[in-house]
């Protein structure tokens, strides 16, 4: 995972509170970052193997969705 700042956490705390929190901390901002960001590199990833395999530099939806379901 890198460093870099991927998702903003002022992201993190509207998904939350669209589920139903009211109040989140910064910590639980941070929690769900994180996981976010773990989850979709990986999904990046294998989208990204897809393409290669199908003999494309360019990643298409269809790349991302079938590595989202694995």
């Amino acid at each position: 995972m890198t460093t870099q700042k991927l998702l903003p956490l002022a992201a993190m705390e509207k998904v939350l509170k669209s589920v139903g929190a009211e109040r989140v901390s910064d910590k639980a901002k941070a929690a769900l970052k994180q996981a976010v960001e773990e989850v979709a590199e990986k999904i990046a990833a294998q989208a990204v193997k897809y393409a290669q395999h199908a003999g494309r530099k360019t990643v298409k939806s269809a790349d991302v969705k079938l590595a989202a379901k694995i």
